[in-house]
């Protein structure tokens, strides 16, 4: 079924609630649903719709659904709320039951499963149009996929959530339809079930590129695996916060025992995909120097960029087609035609390790100064007095970078302020920082109030950061160019992470926990883990490991698809993350300086935001008018407070 993610079918109310009514009754001259699925054209293009309601991984998730912008990483500016930025609302607390939410999987996404449902069961071979029985049976098992993933990313979301397997009638009473929300676990298991059989029935890949985005088994194998990891964590598995949670029938919407055979389950399930990926010939992308070490610089930076048919084995669930190009504008200094506000926080930007693997940053102090890891090498004071030279065909840290021909090029400036310099190749990839270089523009960044980039505008990185990861270098605002690149959602790279938590979870001490860090830590550039010579040393103990891998899930993963956010709820640690002040450097310095007795000094961390996260904001709500409609629904938990 080649281009079938490619159609856009205007012509059919296939998400309509009441579709399968309206073309029942349609008039003669349009169409009916013999004639939608008697025609291979109008056939792809339903199911092409149903996919539709695949999160956009880029402007979906910084604004839309707002994943990644209410985590820890991601930094609107806070000004942009004016444009209907309704996630910068919720980053502060100031939202309701009513509140605009752009994601609305709540009545979105049962449009799409209700589309799926009508779809099998009216699809069928046409020799004719040349429609199979295998392309048939493949369409159908396509459709229970969506079906079982919508309903995953609505359990993500909201918790408890109804449930109908199959096509609810368009003329169902009130009665029929209040079927009130569905335990967790219940929802967890079925979900489960089905994703497990489809990836006995779907193929490992397609081999036509344009078919690329179909399901998949591998598919089915990484939202499974990501799912199992979620419902084994400890937002979900013995919170005792929910025992008075309950649906309509009496049930406990969320186990509050914990369980651990969760972590079993989840273990065996990563394990699981890990070897259907390798068997289909999943890897970690990588680029390599001319000496045949790995580039790590290139090597992460275009994991990003590359498509699946460029040689990106590391992609295992991407969205053919989304809004990269409002996120690269949003990420682009003001100076540069951008819309220059959409930074990344200070947390962040501690969070990356040293180029010598060791953390430069371990805590806070009762004023929020960082404790400084000495051993890393890590400092806050003065300027960088020449260029920082790494083994790289990077091209993006110096001026005339791309003219070098040796094996090592600058990856900062002369001048740069040492909190950026001897960073690991991640941050340099993923962080954009005042006086960076900006290969665009010919020019280094300038964030200084007053500046061509900085300040005092709303488009202007209020506390003193650009986002660069997944922002091509190679596009250009001024003249609207966005190279096309794949919208990934899940990655070999996170499944590497997930498999070796739920082992130290489930089974602490196993010696595979730190080999699949390690894998991570090897394309990253940075010493491994271990106690051979220029390897870091670390002990077994479980606490000890389960925080290393929590640090590098939040580098590797860092502005990726909501990942962040979602850990931070599942570990239940959203409320310690996200409440509070967020730091940067001073928004409205005008001088390159650090001294912190100097107030026009821009070099200087100071309070840029302030965010608010309560317990209730684990779950989103269900809007007022659906709990209205339906008397046997269950607001979110603590939100009716």
């Amino acid at each position: 079924m080649k281009k079938l993610l490619y159609i856009c079918l205007t012509a059919i109310c296939i998400v309509s609630s009441s579709c399968s009514d309206f073309l029942d009754k349609a008039p003669d001259d349009e169409l009916t649903l013999e004639m939608v699925f008697k025609d291979k054209v109008r056939t792809e293009g339903w199911l092409a719709s149903v996919y539709n309601g695949i999160p956009d991984p880029y402007w979906g998730m910084v604004n839309d659904i707002g994943y990644d912008s209410m985590s820890d990483d991601v930094a609107p500016s806070p000004r942009w709320v004016q444009w209907s930025w309704n996630v910068i609302n919720q980053q502060t607390g100031n939202w309701n039951t009513n509140s605009p939410w752009g994601a609305d999987f709540w009545a979105g996404l049962p449009k799409r499963i209700r589309s799926a449902y009508i779809f099998i069961d009216n699809v069928k071979p046409d020799i004719a149009q040349q429609v199979t029985e295998a392309d048939v049976e493949n369409m159908k098992n396509e459709s229970r996929f969506l079906i079982a993933y919508y309903y995953w990313t609505m359990v993500n979301a909201y918790g408890g959530v109804p449930m109908y397997e199959g096509i609810v009638p368009s003329d169902a009473t009130l009665e029929q339809l209040s079927v009130g929300q569905k335990p967790f676990d219940e929802m967890i298991n079925w979900i489960d079930t089905q994703l497990l059989d489809l990836s006995t029935k779907l193929p490992a890949s397609y081999p036509d590129v344009l078919d690329y985005g179909r399901a998949t088994s591998i598919m089915c194998l990484a939202v499974r695996a990501r799912m199992l990891m979620f419902a084994a964590s400890p937002l979900v598995n013995g919170n005792p916060d929910y025992e008075n949670y309950k649906n309509n029938k009496g049930e406990k919407i969320f186990n509050t025992t914990y369980d651990p055979q969760k972590w079993v389950r989840a273990t065996n399930a990563c394990r699981e995909l890990l070897d259907a990926a390798h068997t289909a010939g999943h890897e970690l992308y990588k680029v390599y120097n001319e000496d045949g070490t790995i580039d790590p610089f290139l090597s992460y930076q275009n994991m990003m960029f590359k498509k699946y048919s460029e040689g990106n084995k590391e992609i295992l669930f991407a969205r053919p087609s989304c809004n990269y190009s409002g996120y690269e504008a949003h990420a682009t200094p003001r100076g540069a035609s951008g819309n220059g506000g959409l930074g990344v926080t200070q947390s962040l930007v501690d969070a990356f390790f040293m180029k010598n693997g060791l953390s430069p940053i371990l805590g806070y102090d009762a004023e929020h100064k960082p404790i400084i890891n000495d051993a890393s090498g890590y400092t806050e004071k003065g300027f960088s007095a020449a260029n920082e030279l790494r083994p790289t065909k990077w091209i993006e840290g110096a001026k005339d970078a791309d003219k070098i021909t040796g094996l090592e090029r600058p990856v900062t400036q002369s001048g740069t302020y040492n909190m950026y310099c001897n960073r690991e190749p991640r941050f340099y990839i993923s962080v954009l920082y005042n006086r960076a270089w900006y290969r665009s523009e010919s020019r280094p960044t300038r964030f200084l109030s007053g500046e061509i980039d900085g300040g005092s505008t709303h488009d202007a990185p209020q506390n003193g950061y650009l986002l660069r990861k997944k922002v091509s270098p190679d596009h250009n605002t001024r003249n609207n160019t966005y190279p096309y690149r794949p919208g990934i959602l899940y990655r070999l790279g996170e499944a590497y992470l997930n498999y070796a938590e739920a082992l130290n979870e489930s089974d602490p001490g196993n010696p595979e926990i730190m080999t699949y860090v390690n894998l991570i830590r090897e394309r990253a550039g940075v010493p491994l883990y271990g106690s051979e010579a220029g390897q870091i040393a670390y002990t077994s103990d479980q606490n000890e490991v389960r925080e290393l891998i929590r640090r590098e899930r939040r580098v590797e993963l860092n502005c990726e698809g909501g990942i962040r956010y979602n850990d931070l709820r599942r570990w239940k640690l959203a409320e310690q993350e996200l409440n509070g002040n967020f730091y940067g450097m001073n928004f409205s310095g005008t001088k390159i300086s650090d001294d912190p007795a100097d107030k026009a000094a821009y070099f200087v961390r100071k309070v840029t935001f302030k965010r608010v996260y309560a317990k209730k904001n684990y779950w989103y709500p269900i809007y007022q008018n659906e709990i209205d409609k339906d008397p046997s629904l269950k607001q979110a938990p603590f939100w009716e407070e």
